[in-house]
């Protein structure tokens, strides 16, 4: 007899559904076809124990399941309970009228327990698309299914359940999410805050027009500044994520399985800290079966790359693209997988080996040839890329020991999202531009026009600081968010000014 059943396959952060068929005919053998990987392969002993556990048996027949389109690799233990239940069907054990109105998937224990599954919220997406009536899947990952809406999510604990469903008629629970009202209910109260950092102004304003104008930012300063300190509170002055964000943010992190049990959407902003020994495949994706890499899971929110320095410069120089691009390409010989990755990267480093500048009076200060070399180990083309550069100094005594707090994150916070909202009016007719830094040539020249005394600042700058093209539109657009966070609709003199004092490492003699 032959039974069809629907599953589904991830394909970088979109899902394909996967028709499996089995059939059960005179002979033995069990055939396994359409390009399953080992995971898939070894099915057939969870499949076998968990069946036999629950007063079932794996038929003692040719049994052949093809899993189609049969030319796309499948990989991944969750097509476990689909295959349980196609053999099931097959055989005549259990009867299933309605299987085909719902996909199916989870991975088997050996007594018959469902384990969760990575990229249940795309395939979920998918199946909603195609017209599935519903979406059987362990109930660990049901409320991150059930964010869409109009899709009936099953949750499961146990094969039992779904076996009663289709056999015996005995109803599943829906589980039911209100995505708006868990959207707002759960966005991001800081634990971190900018009122604990005493002093540096001047770096919680560069921080500010960061914030404000989605800009990449790089902090240079000596060991105990406040450079991570300060890095660590940037999200807490961002804007709240749209509904769309929190959306496209989620379905990253569902393939990689990073959501936690029982959780739905996310609604914070991401932070990640990858340590310096990373891998450039584990930043920016790929692997023999490619997953999302680090720039890719701080989509929408941050990446924050501490001692810049000390990562492979191999590692740092594959930014270079997905940085300007703001999604990432991996090709292979038989597909291209693309990831989105548009994220504010915030940088940190010691501007020598020792960390201290050339400070004669600092017996661990290194000499401005040491400290040329060591800056050395980054490209200009990356640092390029970099919208601000900011020295950090220490904060004197009198200032760490000030009983007065400084401003608030919230306070911060809501001059950026003014600045934000004003972006959000300006390219709400261009497709994929939110905000300053997304800008390309093209809204460059149209919306960072400038009068005659900025031109004659700006080009002064740009000869005596020798400065490329890019950095030149790199400063416009910081100049574009001054302007906006005080509510500006012209670019005047002093907003150029400012944005240009933020090209620390173009300005000759900076080292002292």
């Amino acid at each position: 007899m032959l039974v069809k059943i629907y599953g589904s396959a991830l394909f970088g952060v979109e899902a394909t559904t996967i028709i499996i068929e089995v059939n059960i005919a005179k002979g033995i053998g069990y055939h396994l076809v359409g390009l399953p990987d080992n995971a898939i392969r070894e099915s057939s002993y969870r499949i076998a124990a968990a069946l036999q556990n629950n007063n079932y048996k794996l038929p003692g027949k040719k049994i052949t399941i093809n899993m189609a389109p049969a030319d796309m690799r499948k990989e991944g233990s969750a097509y476990d309970l689909p295959l349980a239940v196609g053999i099931l069907c097959a055989s005549n054990q259990i009867k299933a009228e309605h299987i085909d109105d719902y996909l199916i998937m989870g991975e088997l224990s050996l007594d018959g327990s469902l384990q969760p599954i990575k990229g249940a919220l795309p395939i979920a997406i998918q199946a909603k698309k195609e017209g599935f009536k519903g979406f059987i899947l362990p109930k660990q990952n049901a409320e991150e299914a059930a964010i869409v809406d109009k899709l009936e999510v099953l949750g499961v604990e146990h094969i039992s359940e779904v076996i009663d469903f289709f056999d015996k008629n005995v109803p599943l629970l829906p589980t039911v999410v209100d995505t708006r009202k868990q959207f707002y209910d759960t966005l991001e109260n800081a634990s971190l805050d900018f009122a604990d950092v005493k002093g540096q102004e001047s770096i919680k304003r560069c921080m500010e027009i960061a914030a404000a104008g989605g800009h990449n930012i790089i902090l240079i300063g000596p060991p105990g500044s406040g450079k991570t300190m300060l890095a660590k509170r940037l999200p807490s002055i961002l804007p709240p994520m749209f509904l769309h964000e929190a959306l496209e943010t989620t379905k990253i992190h569902s393939v990689v399985g990073n959501l936690k049990a029982h959780k739905g959407l996310i609604a914070a902003r991401p932070f990640r800290s990858p340590h310096h020994t990373i891998s450039d495949v584990a930043l920016v994706g790929g692997g023999s079966y490619p997953q999302p890499g680090e720039i890719s899971l701080a989509h929408n929110g941050v990446l924050f790359l501490d001692e810049l320095p000390e990562f492979k410069r191999s590692v740092l120089e594959v930014m270079r693209q997905p940085l300007e691009d703001r999604e990432v390409t991996i090709s292979r010989a038989q597909f291209t997988i693309t990831y989105p990755c548009s994220f504010m990267l915030v940088a940190s480093m010691n501007p020598s080996p020792s960390g201290y500048f050339n400070d004669g009076s600092h017996p661990g200060a290194s000499s401005p040839a040491e400290m040329q070399r060591y800056l050395g180990k980054i490209s200009g083309p990356l640092l390029d890329r970099i919208d601000i550069h900011i020295e950090v100094t220490p904060v004197p005594f009198d200032k760490l020991s000030e009983e007065r707090k400084g401003e608030s994150s919230t306070q911060i916070r809501k001059r950026v999202i003014d600045a934000r909202e004003i972006q959000s009016e300006r390219f709400k007719a261009i497709e994929n531009i939110h905000y300053n830094a997304q800008m390309g040539v093209k809204q460059i020249r149209k919306y960072c026009v400038l009068d005659e005394t900025s031109k004659a600042l700006l080009k002064n700058a740009m000869e005596r600081l020798n400065l490329s093209a890019r950095a030149y539109d790199r400063i416009l657009k910081v100049a574009r968010t001054i302007a906006d966070l005080e509510q500006k609709e012209q670019i005047l003199s002093h907003h150029i000014s400012e944005a240009i004092q933020y090209r620390s490492l173009d300005r000759e003699g900076w080292l002292g």
